[in-house]
């Protein structure tokens, strides 16, 4: 049996996640039958590309209405980047787009004054002290490529912020819900760490 269920949409490249969780002893793999989710202890939504084509895909698979059934429920749910943005309730990205809604707030393009996407190793700063980032020092680097930002509504979401352009934030969570705008699968031992932690939760 398999602890975690990475949600595959056909958007990105899923399998270094999938690597990733296993490298640190969990049991994961990728599912794109909704009605398999259940089976899970935890959730990833994982993703690259564009918003739009993310949520038009998630409908189209009828991903949508379980995904936030099973959030509902209380299980452990991460999003990872694009994952991330599409917790949010509204994106800029190419036009005006819904997102899952789980989050208050808008997907924002970072500013012109920087060169985008932003791509590379960026400092996370901390807000608080979270389970998901226990063993992570306040200022470690991650491993970013993103050209839009999550601006939340509510400031009590976020639990981590990074400087590009301005100030934004790059790690959400509360109750079961986390949200990473950086790649942990691709930030060597510290974003292992933290995929660790978040095995932690699922299986506790």
């Amino acid at each position: 049996m398999y602890d975690v269920g990475i949600i595959d949409y056909g958007m990105g490249n899923i399998r270094s996640v999938q690597k990733g969780l296993e490298k640190v002893g969990v049991r994961a793999e990728l599912c794109s039958d909704p009605a398999r989710l259940d089976s899970y202890r935890g959730l990833v939504l994982p993703g690259v590309g564009a918003f739009g084509d993310a949520m038009a895909t998630l409908r189209d698979r009828g991903l949508v209405e379980p995904v936030l059934g099973q959030i509902r429920s209380g299980k452990p749910f991460l999003g990872i980047c694009l994952g991330m943005q599409l917790l949010f309730e509204r994106s800029e990205e190419h036009g005006d787009f819904g997102g899952l809604g789980v989050i208050p707030g808008t997907v924002r393009r970072l500013p012109d004054t920087v060169k985008v996407p932003h791509m590379g190793w960026n400092v996370l700063r901390q807000v608080g002290r979270q389970t998901l980032f226990d063993g992570i020092d306040e200022g470690a680097r991650f491993y970013f490529v993103h050209s839009y930002y999550c601006d939340p509504a509510d400031d009590s979401w976020a639990i981590g912020s990074t400087s590009y352009g301005l100030e934004f934030t790059c790690a959400v969570g509360r109750d079961n819900v986390w949200g990473l705008q950086f790649h942990p699968e691709k930030s060597s031992l510290l974003g292992l760490k933290m995929l660790r932690n978040f095995g932690g939760m699922v299986a506790a």
